[in-house]
């Protein structure tokens, strides 16, 4: 069941730094951004009573940009963060969801109604831009 979140809990802290850059000092901005952009909003998936998956966006009319989704790594290929993404559109009644991504997600993406293409490399790492439409 998807639930929108007002503060980043430890819980959703902890879902999110999953899809975040392994480095502290950038890992605390993102997460303080959350708390303090209101144009930054993120929902919940919960199973059992538990949180297992966690997406943080920007908002901005109905257009929305993924900038994390992370699932508990005992959570995963269950379809968790699919049905997020899903309830999240829907909810928002959104036209479009965009996210960019590395080639790790660029599948999740794909198997979840995305387009992807490739894009220019950031360093030495592959990058993708997504983005679903509502049908209509």
């Amino acid at each position: 069941m998807m639930r929108r979140c007002m503060f980043p809990t430890p819980e959703v802290e902890a879902l999110l730094v999953h899809a975040m850059f392994p480095d502290a000092a950038r890992i605390a901005r993102n997460l303080e951004a959350y708390r303090t952009d209101p144009g930054r909003q993120f929902f919940l998936w919960e199973t059992g009573g538990r949180v297992v998956c966690a997406v943080g966006l920007r908002v901005q009319a109905r257009q929305a940009e993924v900038l994390h989704i992370g699932t508990d790594p005992l959570e995963r290929r269950k379809g968790f963060a699919r049905a997020l993404l899903s309830a999240v559109a829907s909810a928002l009644d959104l036209t479009t969801l965009s996210a960019e991504t590395d080639g790790d997600a660029a599948g999740f993406y794909r198997r979840s109604g995305f387009y992807v293409r490739e894009t220019a490399p950031r360093g030495d790492q592959r990058r993708f831009a997504c983005e679903w439409r509502a049908a209509g």
